[in-house]
This record gives structure tokens, C-alpha cells and sequence, in this order.
């Protein structure tokens, strides 16, 4: 007896069409330093069951000639919180756009999500992205 997958290839994409804000930047005035940004407050939704994710995101990068502006950010989060989308796309999507608005020399994405049914899930992006050729 076949049974049909619980979750789909339309679950895997459901957020990843949403029209994120562009994150708004600064001028950096300074070379070679680390600035992290901490959302111990994140949440987003399950596009599969509606139910709501909470987690930490942490965001680690080394400007380049621009920082992030950080009011800009915190909305950009916001946008997140009724959105239906997964953990894993949540983290690699951040870090697109982190990566768009700012050009950093290399950023570090961390989702860290709580607990769901027993599992939690930490999700890591790195950019640039690793090379996947052989």
C-alpha cells in the first residue's frame, strides 16, 4: 500500500517566495573587526503543522565598507515570526540577505532552534559559501 509523504516538496520551498525588506547599511568606518548580533526572541511557523518554532539567532560577520543597521534588521526578523517556513531555510535565507545588503568579508548564520517534539535543531551558514566542486 503506497502512502503519500508527509511532507512535500512544497512544504521544502513554502517561505522562500515571500518578499523580504532589503536590510538597510551604514558606512563602515573602521577594517578588521567582528560584530555579532543576537534575536534570543526569534520565532516563525511550521508551514507543515501552523505550529510555532522558537529559537536564538545569532549573526557573526566582519564588515566590509558596510554594517548592518540594526532597527533595520530587527523588522527584517520580524518578518519571520508569521511565516510559514523551514529552520534550515530560515538560517541559509538570513544569511542571502545579510550577504546582499552588507558584502561582508565573511558572515556565520546560527539558527539554534528549541525543542519540538523532543528534537531541537541547530542550523549553521557560512558565508562565502564552501565550494561544493571536487
Amino acid at each position: 500500500m503506497a502512502t503519500s509523504p508527509r511532507y512535500t516538496d512544497e512544504h521544502a520551498k513554502a517561505g522562500l517566495d515571500f518578499q523580504f525588506p532589503a536590510i538597510e547599511t551604514w558606512e563602515n568606518q573602521f577594517p578588521g573587526y567582528e560584530i555579532v548580533i543576537d534575536d534570543p526572541e526569534f520565532t516563525s511557523v511550521c508551514p507543515k503543522t501552523g505550529l510555532p518554532d522558537f529559537g536564538i539567532i545569532t549573526l557573526r560577520y566582519m564588515p566590509r565598507e558596510r554594517c548592518l543597521e540594526l532597527k533595520s534588521y530587527k523588522e527584517y526578523l520580524f518578518c519571520y515570526r508569521n511565516l510559514g517556513i523551514f529552520q534550515e531555510n530560515i538560517t541559509n535565507q538570513i544569511l542571502e540577505d545579510v550577504a546582499k545588503s552588507a558584502n561582508p568579508v565573511w558572515a556565520v548564520v546560527k539558527g539554534d532552534f528549541r525543542p519540538r517534539g523532543g528534537i531541537s535543531t541547530v542550523v549553521e551558514a557560512r558565508w562565502p559559501r564552501p565550494s561544493l566542486e571536487k
